[in-house]
């Protein structure tokens, strides 16, 4: 019982911390990095209730590339709306620009440093100085060669500074009602192939599409990891009964966009699999 009341406090401690430190930025504008994913949501939110108090403005910058699942725009405009944040959309095209065309295992990095510049740029344009962006502790613990970018530019990184990890964040943005709460983590399309693979929008289109069919059959999280011709099929595995049931039109599904074996990952989805035996 003392621990579940230590867990308790040290929550609500984190979540202090983190109104503090963002109401703390709220004497001038802010820009968020905004993916409409859950982390970036709640730094949003909380930005924004900052900012109603001081007369000054939010921004809510979304990167529209090739690399995210398409629709991704729409639905994050939406989320920022409901916030009353003001969304602005840069387009880029990191794959031909930021030399991630091999899949190199430093991709991570070159991808954040190229979008981070392009959020730089406009935050000058606007006269904007605290970019905020959503690391939390999690991923931390994991390789993201990303987060190295986000420290050399001098991005902030609040629910990583206060220690929130990726439930305490859900909860947090559950507690302050927002409708992503609970949507899944949709990371760019390149993390489905292996290092060293040379990356198309051709193949990412059809991961693109293969997630999405599974996901019409209810799945949460999923992931088509692609090597070479086989496509490995990742899902949460209490989730792996629906796949079998399924199996014959997932396969037809599959085959038809391409891929000559189909098979399901026994150990189930688990994000940044591509990752395995990287460390930071």
């Amino acid at each position: 019982m003392c621990g579940r009341g230590n867990s308790v406090s040290n929550y609500e401690t984190k979540k202090r911390k983190l109104v503090e430190q963002i109401q703390s930025y709220a004497a001038e504008d802010i820009m968020v990095a905004f993916s409409g994913g859950v982390d970036s949501s709640l730094l949003l939110k909380i930005a924004s209730d900052a900012v109603k108090k001081t007369g000054k403005h939010v921004y809510g910058i979304f990167l529209h590339t090739m690399l995210h699942p398409a629709g991704e725009v729409e639905s994050a405009r939406k989320v920022a709306e409901e916030m009353e944040a003001i969304f602005k959309v840069i387009r880029i095209d990191e794959l031909e620009e930021a030399g991630m065309k091999e899949n190199p295992v430093d991709r991570c990095y070159l991808c954040k440093k190229y979008i981070f510049q392009a959020i730089i740029k406009e935050a000058d344009r606007l006269e904007i100085h605290k970019i905020l962006e959503g690391t939390n502790e999690d991923d931390l613990q994991v390789y993201r060669p990303g987060i190295r970018a986000v420290r050399e530019l001098g991005i902030i990184s609040p629910l990583a500074d206060v220690g929130l990890t990726k439930a305490e964040v859900r909860r947090l943005a559950e507690e302050y009602g927002i409708s992503v709460s609970k949507k899944p983590s949709t990371p760019c399309l390149a993390t489905r192939f292996p290092y060293g693979t040379r990356l198309s929008y051709e193949d990412m289109r059809k991961v693109e599409r293969g997630e999405a069919y599974l996901k019409s059959m209810g799945l949460y999280n999923v992931r088509v990891r692609v090597h070479g011709t086989i496509a490995r099929i990742e899902v949460n595995q209490d989730e792996m009964p629906l796949i079998m049931e399924q199996k014959g039109e997932i396969i037809r599904y599959l085959k038809e966009l391409g891929y000559v074996y189909i098979t399901l990952d026994l150990e189930g989805f688990r994000s940044g699999s591509m990752d395995d035996g990287i460390t930071n």
